[in-house]
């Protein structure tokens, strides 16, 4: 199970379950059918459940869920993050106040659906491709709020987890080039490079995106290390080629770096990856495949949330004395 906390801090999370709470209960906090069907002091047990197979992902988040609709709500967690499950699998278990329960429900089945249906669907990628060196990655086609849990969904589904943002890597994408002729592409990939590591400590990585075959040529002339410290393009980008393509790409990409101890860069195919499409792609030698699909198309994975034993008057508080 990857961390969460590497992909979204307890105060971001915070944040997004409150405003998920605002929009569901308004300002004044009504949920205005329970409060009138409900009596105050009724206690429940719940389990949710899988209504499909896939992958679970977000049962991590579902503390702060619950410290933000009530803390009196008991969790436990009978599955992990990143666990394949079966219909019918309870996944965890709610033990609480029933109008709390019923106010969290949906906001708490929305999200570890969503962020289980993105897992689910990494995973069908990622088995699609273990037979290759190729690793599934997610792209920044995520829903604006969502992205730390989507892209920790993609984790939890087996892919790996590409630039967070804009901030802590450089992909230089046609549009950044489209006024630099390609015969001066070297020279400018090689500046733009050695000014990126300069200027910005921490970097994840160096990509450039190319079309063309030429254009990798010269983005695999930039010089890949430089006074025995990294330099130049970490990652190139080998945007919507053919199987065909790809294989010639990795061919020039491998004589331009024989020795595979030392520096070299890695590839990746991006554009046009679908289920039916990734096999071919992965086995044409590529060393990552990127996928916007993971987040921006997933499916939402069915859970429920079924009621146990008859609700019961809520336990007697502490006696004085």
């Amino acid at each position: 199970m990857p961390a969460l906390d590497f992909f979204v801090s307890d105060h971001e999370l915070t944040n997004l379950v409150t405003t998920a709470r605002r929009e569901d209960l308004g300002p004044d906090h009504l949920d205005a059918t329970t409060s009138l069907f409900i009596p105050a002091d009724r206690w429940c047990e719940a389990a949710i459940v899988a209504r499909a197979p896939g992958v679970v992902a977000g049962l991590a988040a579902l503390p702060a869920m619950i410290e933000a609709y009530d803390p009196q709500i008991e969790l436990d967690a009978l599955a992990v993050d990143g666990a394949a499950i079966d219909p019918g699998d309870t996944v965890a278990t709610l033990r609480g106040p029933l109008r709390s329960v019923l106010m969290l429900e949906r906001v708490a089945l929305n999200l570890c659906g969503h962020l289980s249906g993105v897992a689910t669907h990494t995973a069908a990628f990622a088995q699609r491709v273990a037979h290759t060196c190729a690793k599934i990655y997610d792209t920044r086609k995520t829903l604006p709020g969502l992205r730390g849990l989507q892209k920790y969904a993609v984790a939890c589904g087996g892919g790996g987890t590409h630039r967070m943002g804009l901030f802590d890597a450089v992909l230089v994408k046609d549009n950044h080039l489209a006024h630099v002729p390609l015969a001066q592409w070297t020279r400018a990939l090689t500046a733009m490079a050695d000014r990126a590591r300069a200027e910005v400590p921490g970097l994840k990585f160096v990509m450039v995106e190319v079309d063309t075959l030429d254009q990798l040529d010269r983005a695999l002339a930039v010089p890949r290390s430089r006074d025995s410290q990294p330099a130049g393009i970490d990652l190139i980008l080998l945007d919507n080629m053919p199987p065909a393509t790809l294989r010639e790409a990795v061919t020039r990409r491998n004589a331009a770096y024989p020795d595979p101890v030392g520096p070299t860069v890695k590839l990746e195919a991006s554009g046009g990856v679908r289920l039916d499409t990734v096999r071919a792609i992965a086995e044409a030698g590529v060393d990552r495949i990127s996928v916007g699909a993971l987040t921006h198309s997933s499916v939402n994975l069915d859970l429920g949330l079924d009621l146990g034993p008859p609700p019961t008057a809520l336990p007697p508080g502490p006696t004085d004395g």
